[in-house]
């Protein structure tokens, strides 16, 4: 089991990605291909392999060539539920250079019935352009399951605000508000 010998086949690689989008936790994931396999030691790959996997290809990173985070995003089973519940209105807000990266964090919340907030999913980005901002609402409904919400709030950013316009198909266009 030396590094440069481990590979994900094909085959498990979208075995991942399907148990991934059903929410299937990692542990549980790779159990399933050692009962498959009889034992661990007949597959060509580890749990961190696949871990790693799921970290870069099906959580959507995006990496530097030294493999520092440029842009992620991420939502888990748990928010994908509560926005089926609670996404009617979706809150989007961005704090810029508060870390010792300077990258950009943004949150999707909403709110639940007991008036708490709820995050729905977040993102990491190098910075508030409209091509990233476009590219986190793609990524972000796709992981919702292209169900758009009836309005989102946002500030006054004018790039997040373009970069919605083109991603939500619907009436939805009309309902981005900005709040200062």
């Amino acid at each position: 089991m030396i590094k440069q010998h481990r590979e994900l086949s094909m085959f498990v690689r979208r075995t991942i990605e399907n148990n991934e989008e059903a929410g299937i936790r990692p542990s549980k994931i790779y159990q399933s291909f050692v009962v498959t396999a009889v034992s661990h030691r007949e597959l060509s790959f580890i749990e961190k392999d696949m871990r790693n996997y799921i970290t870069r290809e099906v959580q959507n990173l995006d990496l530097e060539g030294d493999h520092s985070i440029k842009n992620a995003f991420w939502a888990n089973t748990r928010s994908r539920d509560a926005y089926e519940y609670f996404g009617d209105v979706v809150s989007f807000n961005t704090i810029y250079n508060t870390n010792r990266y300077n990258l950009v964090f943004g949150s999707f919340m909403g709110v639940n019935n007991h008036g708490q907030s709820t995050l729905l999913g977040c993102a990491l980005m190098e910075n508030e352009n409209i091509q990233l901002f476009k590219w986190l609402f793609e990524y972000w409904l796709r992981c919702m399951g292209e169900k758009e919400p009836k309005g989102i709030l946002t500030d006054q950013c004018a790039s997040m605000q373009r970069a919605i316009k083109p991603v939500c198909q619907q009436q939805f266009t009309s309902a981005v508000f900005g709040i200062s």
